[in-house]
């Protein structure tokens, strides 16, 4: 598999936690019940980092052999 097979992999992995957010986010405004919001909450605090996490590794492999690309320490040795 090459870094863009990859790169590709993760924008697809990507696209079901987006559709998710959003379809949290859209619960979120529909309802009043404080132990719903809480749970609702929690849920979208643990699916963003995952989120972000794919679309950075998306980003990374797609351009890692570009020259003057800057890479993340985050992902660097």
């Amino acid at each position: 598999m090459t870094l863009q097979e990859m790169s590709r992999d993760y924008r697809e992995a990507a696209e079901p936690l987006r559709r998710r957010l959003r379809e949290l986010r859209r619960m979120l405004s529909e309802t009043e019940d404080p132990e719903e919001i809480w749970h609702i909450r929690r849920r979208i605090a643990e699916l963003t980092p995952m989120l972000t996490q794919v679309n950075e590794m998306a980003e990374l492999t797609e351009h890692y052999y570009e020259r003057g690309y800057y890479r993340s320490e985050k992902y660097t040795l």
